[in-house]
């Protein structure tokens, strides 16, 4: 049985890239609050070029802020599980691909998770300029608690210079 642990929160990054995302990523948020997580604060849409390989249509990303008993590994597990149930199905060998919806877990405050599943946080986090804008949003001032620089430090020193605009 999977530990249960007092409420912690974690930042998501809700995207894809297909027609529906916008719809994806509202129904992905609805059932996880059934699930019994708890939305605390969301920023804006924003509209990305693909990140790592070519796509025909411009990614949609939100980053939302969340609450949970659950602990990191058991929202990874409900994470994927609401993935799957909205339609999202990973290439086989992995890789980048266009999909409806995709969930990344970003980072849990000063936490750092290093497991077979899961690391926190996420690997790539300072890399991608469609994630650090819309998570400086709100949430500018966290600390990375490995690079220990603030978000606005890692967006400013980002070396990924792709088009990313926020949506009205």
């Amino acid at each position: 049985m999977s530990e249960i642990v007092s409420a912690q929160r974690f930042l998501l990054l809700l995207g894809g890239n297909e027609a529906e995302t916008g719809r994806l990523m509202d129904a992905a948020l609805e059932r996880l609050c059934k699930a019994g997580l708890r939305v605390l604060l969301s920023s804006s849409d924003y509209e990305s070029e693909a990140w790592g390989f070519t796509a025909e249509r411009p990614f949609l990303n939100r980053v939302v802020e969340i609450e949970t008993v659950l602990a990191a590994e058991d929202l990874l597990t409900l994470v994927l599980e609401v993935e799957s149930a909205l339609g999202r199905r990973r290439q086989a060998g992995g890789g980048y691909a266009s999909r409806g919806i995709d969930i990344d877990l970003l980072w849990s405050g000063t936490r750092v998770i290093q497991t077979e599943r899961l690391t926190l946080p996420h690997p790539r986090l300072h890399l991608r300029r469609f994630t650090l804008l819309p998570l400086c949003e709100h949430w500018s001032h966290c600390q990375h608690p490995i690079l220990h620089r603030s978000m606005g430090q890692l967006l400013e020193s980002c070396v990924d210079q792709g088009a990313v605009r926020r949506l009205p």
